[in-house]
């Protein structure tokens, strides 16, 4: 078969997914690099349909990766200059994966009677992070990646926050988008009420807090949200003051403060060692 051309009709209809208005509006995504594609083709089928649509290779990339390849549902080849208009890397790696979107409701995840009850032969949902306004793509995808290597059950990017299926979130998860529910939701305070009603208690990271990470162990042992603001401004005070709690992370140098991906992988891993030692 002769791999399809930049200018072929279904790699200039794949293109367009660049764009988040044609990605809205068709409910399609790309996902660029192995590691994306293998997060992907991992994703169980919702509604009887498979996450992956079709997978762009160029020859070299489905010999190198044909096992990675081999649970996908279409794979067509492409020459590299077809990949590299699909790609968003600076240097593709020659699979690009169409895919459907990734978000679910908050309530496939918020539930009561999730956190309900703490034994061993059930699993029990104790931790979401809350991404209130997190603009930049890398910060979003690194906050996704740590939640997951954290052990977290859910991430919500809520309010003005990017774009969860912009290519630059995807790839900085490193496939921890497919790893995890993850919801839209478009106002911050919703989110925050709705896990309260599911029994977390929802901790705000905040520069000036009632509380020290270092010294949160008891709060930190509970079924918890953490809330997460703006890499610029942080949490307005109106939604801070919403959290049951705000905590602070002790900072001993001279840092004025921290990246908010670092922060949020503190609090989480603070959170997933005080319930692992709770439990």
């Amino acid at each position: 078969m002769t791999p399809l051309s930049a200018g072929n009709a279904r790699v200039k209809d794949a293109r367009k997914l660049s764009r988040r208005s044609e990605r809205s509006e068709r409910r399609l995504f790309l996902a660029d690099g192995p590691k994306a594609v293998q997060g992907a083709l991992s994703v169980p089928p919702r509604d009887g349909q498979s996450a992956v649509v079709e997978v762009f290779a160029t020859p070299a990339a489905a010999q190198q990766y044909a096992d990675l390849l081999a649970p996908a549902p279409l794979v067509t080849l492409v020459d590299d200059r077809a990949i590299e208009g699909l790609s968003d890397s600076v240097t593709p790696a020659g699979l690009v994966a169409v895919c459907r979107l990734l978000d679910v409701p908050m309530s496939t995840f918020l539930a009561e009677s999730s956190y309900m009850y703490a034994d061993s032969a059930r699993h029990l949902r104790r931790l979401v992070a809350i991404c209130a306004d997190v603009r930049d793509p890398g910060n979003a995808g690194t906050v996704i990646r740590c939640a997951d290597a954290a052990g977290a059950d859910a991430v919500i990017l809520a309010g003005d926050s990017v774009d969860l299926h912009n290519p630059k979130t995807i790839r900085a998860s490193v496939g921890s988008a497919f790893h995890l529910p993850i919801a839209v939701e478009r106002d911050p305070a919703a989110a925050v009420r709705a896990a309260k009603a599911a029994g977390l208690t929802v901790l705000a990271a905040d520069m000036h807090g009632d509380a020290d990470l270092f010294d949160a162990d008891e709060l930190l042992a509970r079924p918890t949200a953490w809330l997460f603001g703006n890499e610029a401004w942080g949490l307005p005070e109106e939604l801070a003051a919403q959290a049951d709690h705000v905590v602070s992370i002790p900072i001993f140098g001279r840092a004025e403060s921290l990246n908010l991906s670092t922060a949020a992988a503190l609090c989480l891993y603070a959170s997933a060692r005080a319930q692992r030692a709770r439990a």
